[in-house]
């Protein structure tokens, strides 16, 4: 698909998809932004889409990728409860203990310089693994490595 093909599907079809998204459930923000998601995999995937069925095609994308945020966005407030009931089951003592805890862990965390933060952040919060990160940030294996030590040790240090 060359680009002004693309164009001519992406004007043609944006407003249909952003409203079929809509009226699925979406809110106005979320079915744009998915609408533009729809696109660009469209794009990604260089999909050779027929004029005749371009807007049935959209549309069951449309459909997938709105079904997929909804179960992931169901199952994240299902665990953000869970964790939220833990918390529950605490002693003012803990209750305290963990609110303490909590405000050293994000000042040391800001503390951290932007490089480790970074490789610290994407390996804890994002899951990724150290060759991914060093892919994502341009960067050999062993800076990662240098970098997540260095951090954690900070962070160990700050913390006890």
């Amino acid at each position: 698909m060359t680009k002004e093909e693309f164009k001519v599907l992406f004007d043609s079809y944006f407003d249909a998809v952003r409203s079929y998204l809509f009226y699925r459930g979406a809110e106005k923000e979320q079915a744009s932004d998915l609408a533009q998601d729809v696109f660009l995999r469209v794009w990604e995937k260089q999909l050779d889409v027929d004029p005749k069925t371009a807007l049935r095609l959209l549309y069951k994308i449309a459909g997938d990728m709105f079904v997929s945020r909804y179960r992931r966005e169901t199952l994240e407030m299902k665990y953000r409860k869970s964790l939220k009931n833990d918390t529950d089951d605490f002693s003012p003592e803990d209750r305290l203990r963990y609110n303490e805890l909590h405000a050293r862990y994000t000042k040391a965390l800001a503390a951290l310089s932007e490089k480790q933060r970074t490789v610290f952040l994407m390996a804890r919060m994002e899951g990724l693994k150290y060759h991914e990160i060093a892919e994502r940030l341009n960067l050999s294996v062993k800076a990662v490595e240098k970098r997540m030590s260095i951090a954690l040790a900070f962070l160990k240090k700050a913390l006890d």
